[in-house]
């Protein structure tokens, strides 16, 4: 494979393609061993004091994602993109693929940033929410969604509803019938105010 691809493992907002910003080259299912997500949350001077998603080591655990295959060149505007994350180099054998894909060697994963002073009573942010279930949904179905869920902690926090004016800034249009799913799944989930 060529040594200008690298690749990068999304377990949030990366895993809608939508959301994507650069000229990626391919972007497909992948799994990550080893790993659950966390609802990570953010100094109460940063950005309305709202929660991330992150990841953490969970031997019992495997969550799936995309793995975004893209252009060297273009990784310093996605270390951009996820402000407030560090980018960490991952092993191709705690990778799950379909038989016939090639890795890079350079792969990837972000992984949010401790920040001193940080409360864990950040709320969740309805319209980053809506653009990682939907890419769940589009990938995944229905169970990607119900996945998601059960594979990350933390969600019994209040959410900020902005999903009529979205505060994230890659957000996304919804249809009635994935807006119906994804505030029952936050319901179930303990979710606070939806």
């Amino acid at each position: 494979m060529s040594e200008e691809l690298v690749g990068y493992f999304g377990f949030g907002s990366l895993v809608n393609k939508h959301t994507l910003r650069t000229s990626y080259v391919d972007i497909f299912q992948a799994s990550l061993n080893g790993y659950s997500r966390h609802w990570q949350a953010r100094s109460k001077k940063f950005e309305n004091h709202v929660s991330l998603l992150s990841i953490h080591p969970d031997e019992a655990c495997c969550i799936k994602g995309m793995v975004v295959l893209d252009l060297l060149e273009n990784l310093p505007m996605v270390d951009e993109r996820e402000a407030g994350y560090s980018r960490h180099k991952l092993n191709p054998e705690q990778l799950e693929v379909s038989t016939g894909i090639d890795l890079p060697d350079d792969l990837y994963v972000y992984i949010a940033n401790e920040v001193e002073g940080a409360t864990d009573d950040g709320a969740l942010l309805q319209s980053y929410l809506d653009a990682v279930m939907q890419g769940f949904r589009n990938e995944y179905g229905n169970e990607g969604v119900s996945h998601f869920v059960y594979t990350t902690k933390g969600f019994q926090r209040q959410i900020h509803l902005d999903r009529d004016a979205p505060l994230y800034p890659r957000d996304v249009k919804l249809s009635k019938e994935e807006a119906k799913l994804f505030d029952l799944e936050l319901k179930r989930a303990g979710v606070f105010g939806v």
